[in-house]
């Protein structure tokens, strides 16, 4: 089967999730700069869970260029991405609206950490259908970055107790890590040509 309608309907779905993530921000009942500011932690754990959408979304592209096809162990493991990325607005509006507080922080972390994982399942899946001659198993080698990834975020979750912000500033680490896409599969792909 073609690859096409997976394509879309992620990008529809992830779409779906920055608008809501959006739309968590409710208009100020006054008109003054203080009352902007009150929003400042809901705008700032907006800012870093779009940055994730956004990198997914570049990396579920690239990731989907290798894939001639798709069967159905595909789709399932693209639904079970698309399933943990659903839940960042929901962590988003929690941490925003409780200003990086210990518990929301953790659970932020954990739906992070999962959306990596899922990411892994699903380049592991590709990898399988499509063999170890196949562009995305070069491409992607021992995958270093997104092995450190779970494990940053492991980290992030056990300090979230004692310190959220600690937290907070390996989740930005980890964001600024994946920030430029992995030219790994593009370069690749340019050498198969």
């Amino acid at each position: 089967m073609t690859k096409n309608r997976l394509e879309a309907f992620s990008d529809g779905v992830l779409a779906i999730i920055i608008t809501i993530m959006v739309l968590e921000f409710k208009v100020p009942n006054d008109t003054t700069f203080e009352s902007v500011v009150k929003l400042s932690h809901k705008f700032l754990s907006y800012i870093l869970s779009f940055i994730y959408v956004g990198i997914y979304w570049n990396n579920h592209h690239h990731l989907l260029q290798t894939a001639k096809n798709v069967n159905g162990k595909i789709l399932w493991a693209n639904l079970h991405l698309l399933f943990w990325l659903s839940l960042i607005p929901f962590t988003t509006a929690w941490i925003g609206e409780h200003h990086f507080a210990s518990f929301p922080m953790m659970l932020y972390g954990i739906i992070l950490m999962m959306n990596g994982i899922a990411f892994n399942i699903l380049q592991r899946t590709i990898i399988q259908h499509h063999g170890k001659d196949s562009v995305l198993y070069k491409a992607v080698g021992k995958d270093f970055k997104g092995k450190i990834s779970v494990v940053l975020y492991l980290i992030a979750v056990f300090l979230t107790k004692y310190y959220p912000i600690a937290s907070g500033c390996i989740y930005i680490l980890v964001a600024l890590m994946w920030l430029i896409p992995d030219k790994r599969i593009e370069q690749v792909l340019e050498n198969e040509k």
